[in-house]
Formats: C-alpha cells, structure tokens, sequence
C-alpha cells in the first residue's frame, strides 16, 4: 500500500485520495463448481493488490502499474463513457473492464487517475487479477462518493458480480463468482463457506495454528492463463450437461448414477466431478465447524484426483507437488485454481513441514522443473480502504 501511494505521488506530483486494496486468496475446496451454483470454501491471502487513487473532472481513467523492477508502466488513458469490450488489452483490461462495468451498473464516474502495486503472484493461480479488479472497483467506488459498506453503495456481493461481469464480457474469462466474492468477503481467520446459488455465505473459524497445522501453498511457477486455456470448453461442457438433462445447473443434480445415464461418455467425468465435489466441500464445512481440521485431508486429496482424472485441469507440475507433500506426510492435498498450472496447497502438521518442503523440492529437482515457490497461507482480511 506504501508503494502504490508513493509511486502515485511522484508520478503525479500530489498524493492520492486514498489507497485500496484487496487479497488475493486460497480456496480450501470446492473446484470449479462455482459456475455450476455449487459450492465453495476459499479464504484470503495475506497477498495483496493495492490501489492509489485520486478523482479527475474530465471523464479519462489513467492507469499505471508498479512493476517488480520498481519501475512505473502507464497504459494508454482511455475516455470511461467510450470504453467497450474489446477496447483495451493486456493488464490494462482488468481496471478499465471495472469502470466499464460501474458505468453500464448506472454509477456515474468522473474520471479516475490509479497507480497499481501488489505483491500477489501472477500466473500462480491465487486469483492476482481478481485481486486488482476488487482493489480498483472500491478505489473507483470510494471517489464516486460510494465507500464500500456505507449507505447508498452497493454490496460487496454486488460488487463481486459486478467484477463477475468484467471478466466474463471486458476481459472474456469466463469466470465464477468464487475469486472475486473471497476476496471482498473474506474475514481473517476463517473460511468463507459460500452456497453460489443461493448467495448464502457463513463465516466458517479455521485455526490452523490451533490445531498444530499449517496450510502449505505451493506455487509451481507453471503459469496459467484461464483465457487461453481449456477452462471456458469445461464451463461450456457443464452448461451443455445441465441443459441435456433439463436442469439450470449441475447443482440441481441428485441422482449421480440417473444422471451420468443419460449424458454421453465425454461429459460424464465433468458431471461427476462437480456433483462429488459439491459433497466434499459439505463435509469439509461440517468438520471445521466441530474443529476437526485435522481430518480433512481426505477429501483435499480425493478433489486433486477429481480435477486430475475427471476434469482433467491438472499438470505434471500439479501432480508432482500433490504426490511429493502425501509422500512426505502431509494429510491432504490438491491442486487449486483453474488449473493447467498454477498453485497447489497441502496441509500438513506444523512440524512436518520442512520435511514436506523438501521433499516437493527434490521432486521438482529429480525432473529438471523450475523450483516451486513455498509459503504458508494463513487466513487474512479481505478487501477494504487503507488510507
């Protein structure tokens, strides 16, 4: 947040209005069945993206980015009232989709001067975009004169479809509602256990600590970009089971065996997939609720092989890290995100570890793949104002 604000103020030669920002996030489970009105169980990141903001009067949105290097990229400016899918690109396109997408929600913006900065890893699955488009969407809010949580602005579930619709039209990512709704809704400390359908959310306690475990995050630098990836022939595949077997959405399927019946072989596996990883994330919530952490570790691993062998979005970089943390002791794992690269998570007993560590990076090792990067996701504050 330091930076965006610093950063903001020699590029513009004043200091911003305020900072926003918002994390990035981990989901503990449920994969892909967001699009699917399922459910899911993420929590936020420590990882954030924040965004230095002041108000202009001549309707232009400037936006720069703060670079790793410490050196400040600026897009092209672009005029809010003509901005329309297809009129920006590259990074570019996330905080311009989200004036674009208040605009077309009948919030009037003025013009907006933005300076980006954020320490959540790109290409790795943790959902640093979404984290970008919910820092930029309060930032913009905040200088519209509608603060997040106070009255006359929308919600934070309404923000979340809002930053919905900027991926799925602005930036054409077809994606669900999990990202963006963890991290604005996020709290420290727990899991968000949200029912997509319903918009249905309860604040479930995880304390890892507590338990004497760790959430350990592995990032595989297999970079993922669910743009060009197989993600939309998935959705579009879930969607096409759902309509041939006269539901809304694959939520509504109780009959596992009924179903798979009637659909042919090559969306049978996605069908089933969503349908079972629906019921381990109900049963990872019903043991974090009675503070049984330490018994879900099943149902993370039986979700990696799900992805892996169902719906097919894992990689050898994915499978390596899962197959190395089980290997070396960890109680579960799996692979998060989209897929086709990107982060996997294991939860392992703290003192483990190390030994779960090193093994993962003797098993990147053994097959010449780039080492991975490790830390500890603890449960953190979702998305607000800073300064």
């Amino acid at each position: 947040m330091q930076k965006a604000s610093k950063a903001f103020t020699e590029l513009h030669g004043h200091a911003p209005v305020g900072v926003w920002s918002a994390p990035g996030r981990v989901n503990l489970i449920g994969e892909h069945t967001d699009y699917n009105n399922g459910f899911v169980a993420p929590f936020a990141l420590p990882y954030r993206a924040a965004v230095a903001a002041s108000p202009r009067t001549d309707g232009v949105l400037t936006v720069a980015t703060l670079g790793d290097d410490g050196q400040l990229q600026a897009a092209d400016p672009a005029v809010i009232a003509e901005l329309e899918p297809g009129s920006v690109s590259g990074w570019a396109a996330y905080p311009a989709g989200v004036a674009w997408a208040l605009r077309e929600h009948g919030i009037e913006l003025a013009g907006a001067d933005l300076v980006v900065s954020g320490n959540v890893p790109t290409g790795a699955g943790l959902s640093s975009s979404h984290a970008l488009e919910c820092a930029t969407a309060l930032a913009l809010l905040g200088l519209a004169g509608r603060e997040v949580d106070q009255p006359g602005a929308p919600t934070r579930p309404e923000i979340a479809r809002l930053v919905q619709r900027t991926e799925n039209e602005f930036v054409g990512a077809m994606t669900g509602l999990l990202d963006q709704t963890a991290s604005l809704c996020c709290i420290a400390g727990h899991v968000l256990f949200l029912d997509v359908r319903s918009g249905e959310s309860e604040q479930v306690p995880f304390d890892a600590e507590a338990a004497g475990l760790e959430v350990l995050v592995i990032d595989t630098r297999a970079k993922h970009a669910l743009v060009d990836s197989g993600y939309g022939d998935r959705r579009r595949g879930c969607e096409r089971a759902a309509s041939l077997l006269g539901l809304e959405s694959l939520r509504e399927v109780s009959d596992l065996d009924a179903a798979l019946a009637q659909l042919p072989d090559e969306l049978q596996p996605l069908v089933r997939h969503v349908v079972t990883e629906n019921a381990r994330v109900l049963s990872v919530v019903d043991k974090l609720r009675s503070a049984r952490l330490d018994q879900i570790g099943p149902e993370l691993t039986a979700s990696h092989a799900s992805l892996r062998d169902d719906y097919q979005v894992s990689c050898l970089e994915l499978d390596v890290a899962v197959d190395a943390a089980l290997a070396a002791g960890a109680l579960g794992a799996r692979m998060i995100g989209g897929g086709f690269g990107g982060s996997a998570i294991a939860l392992v007993r703290a003192g483990d570890r190390p030994a779960v560590e090193q093994s993962v990076m003797d098993a990147y090792a053994a097959r010449s793949l780039t080492p991975p990067r490790l830390f500890v996701g603890v449960p953190s504050p979702g998305a607000g104002r800073d300064e």
